[in-house]
Formats: C-alpha cells, structure tokens, sequence
C-alpha cells in the first residue's frame, strides 16, 4: 500500500513517525462519456480564459475568488509556511471514550504505519495504551490543503484514523424529522420487535455487493458478444402501506420462511390476538386480520341447521327413558299408598270385632238381680 503523506503523531512530549495510507478502497464501476454516434471518447480539457488555449497540469495554481469576483492567489509555499502545528503532525489532543463519537461525523479512514525502526516503540506504546484504556484519541492534523478532525482507534495491531468532520458541519434534523402527531401502537411494536427478532444477526464478512456483480456480468456479456442476463421475475418492492400490521405480519412470515422455521401455531394466535386488541383500540391503521393466521384453536363452524340422524336418536331414546322412568315411579307411589291404605282398615275392623267380644263377656259376667217381693 502506498503512503500518502508522512508525518508524525503528537502524544505529549512522544513524537511517532507515522506514514499515512488509505484504509479503504472503492471497488465501484466506473464508465467513460462517450459519444453516441460515433462512441468517440468525451474529454474535458483545460482551457484559459483569457490566452483561449489549452493549458498543462504544471501550469495550473490555486486562488481564492473573492466577493466582488477577483482572484486571490495562493501558492502550496504559502500554505506550507502557515503558522499551525498540525502541517505535519497528528496531534492528540485528547483521550475519549469511543461511544462519544457520533458515527455522522466518520469520514475516510486512514491506518497509520510505524515510519523506520526507531518509531517502533512508542506506536506499540502508544497503540496498547488505547488498548488499556478502552478509549480513543481525538486529534487534529492537516491534510491537503485544510486542516482535519481525527479519532485514532486499534485495529488488530494496527492504530487506525477516521477522520472526522468538524460539529458545524453536520446539519440539524430539525426540517427532515417526520410528523410528531403521529403515534404508533403497542402492538405494532411488538410485530415490529418479532420483525427484528427472525432477521437476527448478520456477519457483515458475508455480505456482498449484488449490483457491482450483475454489472460485471452485464459487461463480460456484452463484450463476448452474448446476451445481457435478463432481471429476474420477483414480487413489486415498494407502494403505498394500507395496512401496517398486516405488513409487518406478512414480514415476519417471509424472514422464517427463508430460514426454514414453521410460520403456523403459537406465532399466529399470539398476532390474532394483537390484531384483535388494535380493532378494539381504534387509530389511524386499519388492522385486518390475514385468513392464512387463524389459531388451530378455532371450532370449524358447522354446516346447516339440522342434526345428525345418530344424535336425534340419541336425544329421543333419553326423552323415552325419563317418560318411563317417570310412569313406573308414579306407579309404584300408587300401589305402596294403596296397600297402606288397605292396612289400616284391616287392623281399625279388628280393633273393633275384639272390643265387641270383650264387652259381651263382661255383660254374661254380670249376675242379674232379682225383683223383691
């Protein structure tokens, strides 16, 4: 990797000779302008305005415009001779911890390379101090033309840079934040927490850069001659959402199908239910419940009005039971009141032919008198 700009890092009183080389690199695709009739190459060349002739790179300066349009130059001496410490330093000037850094202000990286063997030393120092702490280096520096933010971080065994934008150089959210009357559900939340929950984690390793390949193919196709690979028939991303839970339901259905997992069971009674809750609580979304979601819980409803033969039977065969039942009850207290009734005559009859018998005993018993004389 080439370097492109030596310098050396400030850490107090330490000085680390440093060389400067780009972390990143792009791998777009880049096109030429061409011209449609002929496919002849579109170049811009430099011109001056006031010689009306093209001019070389070595002839060309920096200036500055003014207000009133007048030009101001400004040679790299110039520039070079600027009275600030950072022309060719990395100067720290503060230890931070790293979640204070907002990722809006991350610009190029940068990884910095120990220059020579005696800066050997106090980079590994200075790179296992960062690693102690847990902390990041906040410096500045320049770097063409203007001076930069930077925030110094371990990466591997390597001190790496981000350069940083300046705060006044991050917009305010004040004119792009959305509508605040508007409110969102429980419900909608917790499909949209069951959302993120399927779609899991990711390694950013396996990801890849889908439309830099299908241009490369497009390419390779068109200079062997053969046919551009055709755009493959899917489902229209995009439109207008009429139904955010039947949305969000629908999203959560599609991630487990890619992963294999079972849609059915808890997961749609578990979001019959929400969905039943939003309609009672109202809003702004109308909740309309997917047929595919009914709970294996639910009854089948049945078909017309009538019975089966089987249970009519059933019903009439109970109804004869209890009538007879009912019948030989009511007969069998008719009889037993019958016969009690019976009873007690025969006994009442026999008291009295037994008290009859004794009052005739006791009349022969008694002696007659006799009339006097």
């Amino acid at each position: 990797m080439r370097s492109i700009w030596n310098g050396a890092i400030s850490f107090g009183l330490v000085s680390i000779p440093i060389k400067l080389v780009n972390a990143t690199e792009s791998h777009s695709i880049s096109f030429r302008q061409i011209h449609l009739d002929d496919g002849g190459r579109i170049r811009y060349r430099k011109f001056c305005e006031l010689e009306d002739r093209e001019v070389t790179g070595g002839e060309i300066g920096k200036a500055y415009e003014d207000g009133d349009g007048s030009l101001i130059p400004v040679t790299d001496e110039d520039l070079a001779s600027l009275p600030i410490p950072t022309t060719r330093t990395i100067e720290i000037v503060a230890f931070v911890p790293a979640d204070r850094i907002d990722p809006l202000q991350m610009d190029t990286a940068y990884y910095l390379s120990a220059n020579g063997v005696p800066a050997t030393k106090p980079y590994i120092l200075l790179r296992e101090a960062l690693k102690r702490s847990r902390k990041v280096a906040i410096a500045k520096f320049a770097l063409r033309g203007r001076e930069r933010l930077g925030m110094l971080r371990v990466v591997d065994d390597v001190i790496a840079m981000h350069g940083l934008l300046w705060p006044d150089e991050i917009r305010g959210t004040d004119e792009v934040a959305p509508d605040a009357s508007v409110t969102v559900r429980e419900q909608e939340l917790d499909l949209a927490d069951a959302l993120m929950d399927t779609l899991g984690e990711v390694d950013l390793a396996d990801l890849r850069d889908d439309y830099r390949e299908a241009v490369e193919e497009l390419i390779a196709a068109k200079a062997s001659g053969e046919q551009a690979p055709a755009a493959p028939a899917g489902e229209k991303a995009g439109g207008k959402v009429l139904d955010l839970m039947a949305a969000l339901e629908k999203s959560v259905r599609a991630a487990k199908e890619s992963r294999g997992e079972e849609t059915g069971g808890a997961t749609g009674a578990r979001a019959g239910e929400r969905s039943g809750k939003a309609g009672e609580s109202g809003g702004s979304a109308e909740v309309t419940p997917l047929p595919a979601r009914r709970s294996a819980r639910t009854a089948p409803k049945a078909v017309g009005g009538k019975k089966s033969t089987s249970t009519a039977k059933k019903t009439a065969a109970k109804k004869t039971a209890k009538r007879t039942t009912a019948k030989q009850t009511s007969g069998t207290t008719a009889r037993t009141a019958t016969k009690s009734t019976s009873e007690g005559a025969t006994k009442g009859a026999a008291k009295k032919t037994a008290a009859k018998k004794n009052a005739a005993t006791a009349k022969k018993a008694t002696p007659r008198k006799r009339a006097s004389a």
